[in-house]
């Protein structure tokens, strides 16, 4: 295949979605554009990549202020149905640790942020922190290709479990992974 034929494809590709890259001035291309990530995606026993995100009360928090935790970082959205099922076991693990060693950051994708993920937190009566990357650019960062996805992020930084997909964090096996990363690190 010539260069000519490689960047048509990979134009292509672009267009519609299936690759994204950060181009130099992309902040400058209009809302909406695909053109966002250039790596791949961090995958498990790498590090964790920073992002800067606002959470429900419209405060900025970066992954980094939560070093020396471990952090279990799900990407979800209120209209995803096993995401809502999900998050009440979240919450029953989020409240069986200390806040001094462990963390949940749970990112909502929804295009209307607090809007819609504030009254869906207090009805639900969630307390660990929502934080909203409604244009999906640190879901796309991390590789997160369906909802619910988790990190599972040791107090180093460094990405342990990648899990796909809702689980019961409220089982012994939730928890033992927890407590695996609390000893282990």
């Amino acid at each position: 295949m010539d260069n000519r034929s490689s960047l048509s494809l990979i134009g292509a590709a672009l267009a519609v979605g299936l690759i994204t890259a950060d181009v130099p001035g992309a902040a400058a291309l209009p809302a909406g554009s695909p053109l966002y990530v250039v790596d791949r995606a961090p995958q498990v026993d790498e590090e964790a990549p920073n992002f800067l995100l606002k959470d429900s009360d419209g405060f900025n928090v970066t992954l980094d202020q939560f070093r020396g935790k471990v952090v279990l970082l799900n990407f979800w959205a209120t209209w995803c149905g096993p995401c809502k099922i999900e998050m009440p076991a979240m919450e029953r693990l989020y409240r069986s640790f200390s806040r001094a060693e462990f963390e949940i950051l749970a990112v909502s994708t929804d295009a209307q942020g607090a809007a819609v993920t504030r009254p869906f937190q207090q009805e639900a009566g969630f307390t660990f922190p929502v934080l909203h990357d409604a244009d999906f650019r640190i879901g796309q960062r991390y590789g997160a290709r369906q909802l619910p996805m988790t990190f599972l992020i040791d107090r180093k930084g460094v990405i342990r479990n990648r899990i796909p997909g809702a689980r019961d964090w409220n089982t012994p096996a939730g928890k033992r992974l927890v407590e695996s990363l609390l000893q282990g690190s």
